[in-house]
């Protein structure tokens, strides 16, 4: 069955859903670009030049900056507003009241977007579990030990070690991820959220 055709047919149970957090419900390259811009007035970058995950494969920057950049991030030592993915919260807000969730990110601890997560779902009768695990290779193991059948993914290369382990894929469609693959792909919230069944 083509690609297509199977997300015309396909649902995605929310009881057996997880998610990535950066890129998928935190818009994280944005506070990226926000924070190389008030901390190291470097104000030309845009979310559509970051062509691949490793920042310093694709912008002309400074790799202390790149890292600072990133240990800001990590740590939660920045003084600007995190945004949430244009209708991430309203979704994530809509499942939370029907069943919990379950967050993995390879940050290395959840620190302050685990402050964030309780923020944006404060008020929700069932609680959402983070976990951070280090690497995008421990993600696979992680989610079979809980069930898990999709993890929606905006790293492409994470998709496919989810894939040899039986996790379906969705890939959260992002500039740094538009090389050809095989995977299920949503373009936002409001696709992925035409696609959950939620029984």
């Amino acid at each position: 069955m083509s690609l297509p055709i199977r997300m015309q047919s396909e649902t995605v149970p929310v009881t057996t859903l997880a998610f990535d957090i950066d890129g998928v419900i935190a818009d994280t390259m944005g506070l990226f670009i926000d924070i190389i811009d008030k901390y190291h007035g470097i104000k030309h970058v845009r979310k559509e030049d970051i062509l691949v995950y490793q920042l310093d494969r694709c912008l002309d920057i400074d790799k202390q900056i790149i890292n600072d950049a990133i240990e800001r991030i990590l740590d939660g030592g920045y003084d600007l507003i995190l945004k949430p993915m244009n209708g991430a919260r309203k979704v994530l807000r809509k499942i939370c009241h029907f069943h919990s969730m379950l967050m993995v990110t390879a940050r290395p601890h959840a620190g302050p977007i685990k402050i964030w997560l309780d923020q944006l779902l404060a008020g929700c009768p069932y609680r959402s579990r983070i976990l951070a695990v280090g690497t995008h290779e421990a993600k696979a193991a992680v989610l079979k030990d809980a069930g898990i059948t999709h993890f929606v993914e905006d790293r492409l290369d994470t998709c496919y070690l989810l894939d040899q382990e039986g996790i379906v894929p969705i890939l959260f469609q992002q500039p740094w991820n538009r090389r050809s693959h095989p995977f299920m792909e949503v373009s936002g919230w409001n696709q992925l959220e035409a696609l959950l069944s939620w029984t």
